[in-house]
């Protein structure tokens, strides 16, 4: 909402200043008309102004109309320098600013919220809003931060590794994972008989202990809760994407309204 106030605010501010060039061009329109293939210094920053000011206030068609008379009479170049704010377009930097489309600052956002609660006599606290506005939210698109290790280290607690002469041995520990690389030799017939037992089963190169087939209870509900985790990461990612694609297709569209071909077809319409 106070970002519509704001906006609201900058074009009310960019209208006060289109008036001013306006009034500026009406009165010197005896110099536009003695010179007729050049622009005249005095007049290039309201004029390059009013032509970059048309498309961006709807509320004044008759900006375009201006913008149109202006392309005719002194060439589409000059309509596509102002217009895309070349290093050279004059163009006033007030109004560059003032209608230039991009999210406020925290602090302006806090000021005008401050400024309508005492404009109301309204005994607002705005500890949780300040707080709210300066928060800083992960960038969940940012993939340079590792996962952590424990995401990476194997549920080892019901596997056993059995060396060459058949005794079993305990998981290796959390940071020496090059263990569970060892190659693994099937026990000899002579131990399983021995032993009195059925030998574990293995499966695919890893043997598991036949005792332990299933996991415990607290390692599925472990499982479970990473499973968990894992699909509220991936539906905050795939939210910010939503975000980012978005803001992507606008600035398309933007650059699109910006493109010489865009400007050059609204000249040559007016004509």
């Amino acid at each position: 909402m106070v970002e519509h106030v704001i906006r609201e605010q900058n074009i009310l501010a960019a209208y006060e200043i289109i008036e001013l060039f306006c009034e500026f061009i009406l009165a010197r329109v005896p110099i536009l008309e003695t010179q007729s293939k050049d622009c005249p210094l005095e007049l290039q920053e309201a004029i390059a102004s009013v032509i970059f000011a048309s498309p961006r206030c709807s509320d004044l068609p008759e900006l375009m109309q201006l913008r149109n008379l202006f392309g005719a009479k002194y060439g589409k170049e000059f309509v596509s320098v102002a217009s895309e704010l070349r290093p050279d377009s004059s163009v006033n930097r007030l109004i560059i600013e003032k209608l230039t489309v991009r999210a406020p600052p925290p602090d302006l956002k806090l000021k005008i919220l401050k400024a309508i609660a005492h404009e109301y006599n309204l005994n607002w606290d705005d500890s949780n809003t300040e707080a709210e506005f300066n928060k800083k939210y992960e960038d969940l698109l940012d993939g340079s931060q590792p996962l952590s290790r424990r995401e990476y280290l194997v549920e080892s607690s019901s596997i056993i590794l059995l060396p060459k002469d058949g005794s079993s041995v305990s998981p290796p520990a959390e940071g020496n994972t090059n263990q569970l690389l060892q190659p693994l030799v099937p026990p000899t017939k002579s131990h399983s008989v021995e032993t009195g037992h059925i030998s574990p089963t293995r499966t695919d190169g890893v043997i598991i202990n036949n005792s332990q087939a299933g996991p415990p209870a607290d390692e599925k509900s472990r499982m479970r809760r990473n499973a968990s985790d894992v699909l509220e990461k991936a539906r905050a990612a795939i939210a910010a994407a939503e975000r980012a694609c978005a803001a992507a297709r606008a600035a398309a569209d933007l650059v699109r309204e910006k493109s010489p071909c865009a400007a050059t077809s609204d000249a040559h319409i007016g004509i």
